[in-house]
């Protein structure tokens, strides 16, 4: 450890123990990010327009892969009360044949409970783990390819086995011949082009597929590709991903949020394919057991996580796109490792704006202000008819519990709402599938290390932090009053669609209870 504090602490929530400072060293491979940047969003348009005819190979194999998993669906389940999980079985086997870019397409799909079905969801998470890792020796061909250097003049020791292997890349540790400790991470060989060349067969294949498969009706296939285009291609260049550490890093300083550690990225050995890092270690964040033995509030973990996130995309538009329990870890200090920078959601004025409103009137129960809000992120056109979504939809009246709606009135109900939103022309822009993506796992944290935690009373503490740190800067940008700023806890409550006039506490093993039996009682219907 050493004596003296780090000289890059402003500039990012590091470690108090650095293996080099992002201050003293000129990070070579920053001034290249912002053309970079800028030539990977014109490649995204060319990527996902359909093409008259896609790289036909490839083509070939993913229509005879899918065509085999969409023609046995058709006769065998299509119509049946398994046509959901039938479907989702068989696109989760053909992902996995068809290798790297559908698997991530997979794990990104499993990441989204609430925006996908629920069956997909399901089967997609199975993906998560089953990427084979490349052989050792390719590893070292493309770090000596990308660094221009022997290993051995770069590594004093590199770990064969690899702490993980996703479908882009994968990470080891290693040992610097200056003594660091670091994690690397390597880019799977032809990636890059196989990704491109994926993109441009789902971009010519997603049209055919429209109205053919039972996927959701707000991630429609070509709307899905856009997205996962958008996504995906921002993976490609480390020196993005190590780009955007430091601006999360830099926005966790300015909010004074020390909760969070975010690992340096080194400043020479990082290239296109080859991200060299401070190694980050700590309890897996789903070890319970083994942080409460070591005397560790996972409450206070929990709402550490709640708070960076949101206070980050709120207040700065920047935060961790892709938060799942293999990108964080808790420290013995209590603070969380934050990983995998590949994914990154970032917001423009507009956008930023859009969210802090969403806020503001969910907090104060302004069904208008929330739609607007939504309208305002790209998820329904520019010129909507505000007052028309709220009506049609019903949103302005008072809270349904669907505890006490009959299975049928529930199945109608969704059928209605999806086509109400869909005639609206709603759909599901990068920003907000990111940020609900974050949300869904914060929601499975809380499942696992607060399952007693009232879920009104983090609310009401969230707001109040908001309002007491940040609500003079938050209602001045939205050209409000401070005073206009009032938590509604009964609107709060109507959005767990429970009845606030019945129930005055919720935790989250209640929820979890309510949301099983709902489902329940939904399993016994079919839902198209």
């Amino acid at each position: 450890m050493t004596d003296t504090k780090p000289d890059d602490l402003h500039l990012g929530s590091f470690s108090n123990d650095p293996p080099w400072s992002v201050a003293s060293n000129d990070l070579v491979w920053l001034p290249q990010v912002y053309s970079l940047r800028s030539k990977q969003a014109r490649s995204i348009v060319g990527l996902t327009q359909a093409p008259r005819l896609p790289p036909l190979r490839r083509a070939a194999t993913v229509v005879r892969v899918l065509g085999s998993a969409v023609g046995g669906w058709a006769l065998k389940e299509r119509g049946s009360a398994r046509s959901r999980s039938g479907i989702s079985r068989r696109l989760r086997l053909a992902a996995e044949r068809l290798g790297p870019t559908y698997i991530k397409l997979a794990q990104i799909i499993s990441a989204g409970e609430g925006v996908f079905p629920a069956e997909l969801v399901e089967e997609c998470r199975k993906c998560r783990d089953q990427v084979p890792a490349v052989p050792y020796s390719t590893i070292v061909r493309i770090l000596e390819e990308e660094l221009n250097e022997p290993l051995h003049r770069v590594f004093r020791s590199i770990d064969p086995t690899p702490l993980a292997a996703a479908s882009i890349a994968q990470v080891h540790r290693a040992v610097l011949v200056s003594g660091e400790k670091v994690a690397v991470k390597v880019q799977r060989p032809d990636i890059g082009e196989l990704v491109r060349r994926d993109l441009r067969v789902l971009a010519w294949l997603a049209p055919l597929l429209v109205g053919r498969i039972p996927v959701s009706a707000l991630t429609n296939p070509p709307a899905l590709v856009d997205l996962f285009a958008e996504t995906i291609i921002e993976e490609l260049d480390f020196r993005i991903e190590a780009a955007n550490m430091m601006d999360v890093g830099r926005v966790f300083a300015e909010l004074d949020q020390r909760g969070f550690v975010v690992p340096r990225p080194h400043p020479t050995l990082v290239t296109e394919r080859v991200l060299v890092m401070e190694y980050m270690g700590g309890y897996n964040f789903d070890d319970v057991t083994g942080m409460k033995e070591a005397g560790l509030d996972t409450h206070a973990v929990i709402k550490t996580g709640m708070l960076g996130f949101l206070e980050g995309a709120f207040l700065h538009g920047i935060f961790h796109g892709d938060l799942h329990g293999g990108n964080l870890f808790v420290q013995p200090d209590g603070r969380l490792a934050l990983v995998d920078f590949g994914i990154t959601g970032r917001l423009s004025d507009g956008e930023r704006m859009a969210f802090l409103r969403m806020m503001m009137s969910a907090t104060t129960n302004n069904v208008t202000g929330q739609v607007e809000a939504l309208r305002d992120l790209g998820a329904l056109p520019a010129d909507t008819n505000i007052a028309a979504v709220v009506n049609e939809l019903g949103i302005d009246k008072g809270p349904v519990d669907p505890m006490k709606m009959e299975p049928d009135a529930m199945v109608a109900e969704i059928q209605r709402l999806i086509k109400a939103l869909l005639a609206y022309g709603a759909h599901l822009p990068k920003p907000l599938m990111l940020y609900i993506k974050n949300l869904i796992f914060i929601d499975g944290a809380i499942a696992t290390l607060a399952p007693e935690l009232d879920l009104f009373e983090v609310v009401t503490e969230i707001a109040t932090h908001f309002a007491t740190n940040h609500g003079a800067a938050i209602t001045s940008q939205l050209g409000m009053s401070p005073q206009d700023w009032k938590l509604d806890l009964d609107g709060v409550k109507a959005g767990f669609g429970v009845d606030p006039n019945e129930i005055d506490r919720l935790t989250y093993a209640e929820l979890q209870e309510r949301r099983a039996t709902i489902r329940k009682r939904l399993s016994k219907r079919h839902v198209e």
